[in-house]
């Protein structure tokens, strides 16, 4: 006769924590709930600054607009010290994004290069040394750039400004009358050389990080390197690269001593940018703020709001863009 037996033991009891994620739920450790509750905390605290920054700048700024005579958006002029205030933005506002716009044009298709170069064209033992230089200049001081391109670079840069006269003075951006060349041109030049390291760090290690997946499945294919950097590399690292360009256009929207080193300033609009003259919102800020009077600061603090408020557009416009195309990143692949 055959017997059949059963296992009568009872199922060991379940822990509570086992129970609740067989429920489908989740358990958090302390050590779980300390480190969301500080990350929490410090983008709460981040936000409070940002509002103070904001709340401070509103008011200052404020009171110095409410006793402008002239009208602080169109305004050619900044007398803060007479009877009647006169003061106004246009000139920074022109000098800071013409500025910006040339560092950007000059800055980002070069450190791109030089990233794709390092990453996907050059040998170990030379792209880790290229690598460490850019690194350095990462590091340099603004003080040291403006010095550079006040003693080296403004002197040198007659050559330059004389064919562009020759070849485009006829399309008046680059028409020179021979005077120094301490021009809105010298100063996008500086500031490219200057955000040149950041764009192209971040650069680098975007690209280091497509899939190498991707790229032999294009080289099977029978794609030749720049193929396989047009179609997979650089759509992969596109929201990348939008964000390092952004960083350096951060860096360039208020970069100081550099500026005010180089730069000839005065409150005149230019057609030309090989003319010297002209001026940004941080050159201005940083050469007058320590002779002015209490009313003058407010001034520049007006001058500061409209800075933050460009800067704030700026990261904003490029957030929509990254999120616009992240489909295309590669980051979902």
């Amino acid at each position: 006769m055959d017997i059949t037996t059963k296992n009568t033991q009872a199922p060991p009891p379940q822990t509570s924590a086992a129970a609740h994620r067989r429920k489908g739920g989740t358990t958090t450790r302390p050590g779980d709930r300390i480190f969301s509750g500080l990350a929490r905390g410090s983008g709460i605290f981040l936000l409070v600054i940002m509002a103070a920054i904001a709340v401070f700048l509103t008011w200052r700024a404020t009171v110095a607009i409410s006793e402008d005579e002239g009208n602080f958006l169109t305004t050619f002029e900044w007398n803060t010290s007479g009877t009647e205030p006169v003061f106004g933005i246009a000139v920074l506002a022109y000098g800071t994004i013409i500025s910006s716009i040339i560092a950007m044009v000059i800055a980002v298709p070069v450190a791109v290069a030089i990233a794709l170069f390092l990453t996907h064209y050059a040998p170990r033992r030379l792209s880790g040394p290229i690598a460490y230089v850019i690194d350095l200049l990462a590091a340099v001081p603004s003080i040291v750039y403006g010095l550079w391109g006040a003693l080296i670079l403004v002197p040198h840069m007659d050559g330059l400004f004389g064919w562009l006269n020759d070849y485009f003075g006829w399309t008046g951006l680059f028409d020179w009358e021979g005077g120094p060349a301490r021009s809105m041109l010298t100063v996008g030049i500086l500031l490219a050389i200057m955000i040149l390291p950041i764009i192209t760090n971040v650069s680098r290690e975007v690209f280091r990080q497509v899939p190498q997946m991707h790229e032999e499945a294009a080289l099977a294919l029978g794609a030749t390197r720049w193929e396989v950097i047009r179609m997979a590399v650089i759509p992969f690292g596109r929201s990348g690269v939008i964000s390092a360009s952004m960083l350096g256009l951060g860096r360039a929207l208020g970069e100081t001593m550099a500026v005010a080193t180089v730069l000839s300033p005065d409150f005149l609009i230019h057609a030309s940018l090989l003319n010297p003259g002209g001026g940004t919102f941080a050159q201005n800020i940083a050469s007058k703020f320590g002779e002015a009077n209490e009313f003058g600061r407010d001034a520049l603090i007006a001058s500061g709001l409209v800075l933050f408020v460009i800067t704030l557009l700026v990261n904003g416009a490029a957030r929509m863009i990254i999120a616009r195309r992240k489909e295309y990143s590669g980051a979902n692949a």
